[in-house]
């Protein structure tokens, strides 16, 4: 990341500031006292399960790793294929999450659901779309590969997120110890990644070195954001969390056009209008027809009677 007029932040230095920064969050007193009750037993709560417990903690290793292997396996399909068939192919992350969450935490989606799922993945390729432009460069690439890596990023996307889901809501321990013991994880992770790619530099010039303000301020919101996706899929589902993030897309561009004067197109216009009509069926109550079934009965039997 290239900061205006100052020294450049390694890629993936930023995500591991991010992990760090969020892991502390996690550790704020406010939200993790209303969680557990009181401060002592929050305390209690993390010796007994981040400190005492290395089963936990490898538990909530397996979303951290296969969510670095879906980042690896989504920069592997970018690289192999084109910009416009990677945004399309993957979207299907999010009726992959449907899938997952149907066979992993045994739940069922009307039909009117599974409609809207693959509206909203429709809605969301069309708000991301841009048209492919001609370039002189020339780019190997290996379309094969990259479908291979596409499918295996999707079916990360929809493991990790559900298998964090299930583990949230399978036990009493708190959501925000949850958190450290996912990140914590995650940091191990992710400073490997750092030292493999940027080692030498990183010994050279210091592992925060090109961390100004406004990085510091991404790195704020970005684990923020992240806290707050966590929430969401406790007391909600991952499905729900898929709608939200593709209204977060379509707010976020309208801020750019407010901003930055951003032309709005067609194709993001009826993006966003799939994006709202998907997010109004799935929140939609299920309809109970064996009520209407027996309205309709007992006016059949009062037509017959008159």
């Amino acid at each position: 990341m290239t900061t205006r007029g100052g020294p450049r932040c390694p890629a993936r230095g930023r995500g591991g500031g991010g992990r760090q920064f969020r892991a502390g969050l996690s550790g704020n007193h406010g939200c993790p006292e209303r969680e557990t009750g009181s401060l002592g037993r929050f305390k209690a709560s993390l010796r007994e399960n981040v400190l005492g417990s290395p089963k936990e903690l490898l538990k909530l290793s397996v979303p951290s790793l296969v969510y670095a292997v879906q980042n690896n396996m989504a920069f592997l399909a970018l690289s192999n294929l084109d910009a416009a068939v990677y945004q399309v192919t993957y979207q299907l992350k999010i009726p992959c999450t449907a899938l997952c969450t149907v066979l992993m935490l045994n739940r069922t989606l009307s039909k009117l659901q599974w409609v809207s799922v693959f509206m909203l993945c429709a809605g969301v390729t069309l708000v991301q779309w841009k048209p492919a432009q001609a370039t002189k460069v020339v780019v190997e690439q290996n379309p094969l590969l990259g479908f291979g890596a596409i499918a295996i990023a999707v079916l990360c996307s929809g493991f990790a997120g559900v298998y964090f889901e299930k583990v949230l809501k399978s036990s009493d321990t708190s959501l925000w110890v949850r958190n450290i013991q996912m990140y914590l994880s995650g940091i191990i992770v992710t400073l490997v990644g750092v030292y493999l790619s940027d080692g030498a530099e990183i010994k050279e010039k210091g592992f925060f070195y090109g961390y100004t303000y406004y990085v510091w301020f991404v790195i704020f919101l970005a684990s923020v954001g992240g806290l707050y996706t966590s929430v969401v899929v406790k007391y909600t589902d991952n499905i729900m969390k898929g709608f939200s993030a593709a209204a977060a897309i379509v707010l976020s561009t309208i801020a750019s056009v407010m901003l930055f004067g951003l032309q709005i197109t067609l194709t993001f216009a009826l993006g966003t209008l799939l994006v709202c009509v998907s997010i109004y069926l799935y929140g939609l109550p299920r309809q109970d027809t064996t009520s209407i079934q027996q309205g309709e009965t007992a006016s059949k039997e009062r037509v017959i009677g008159v």
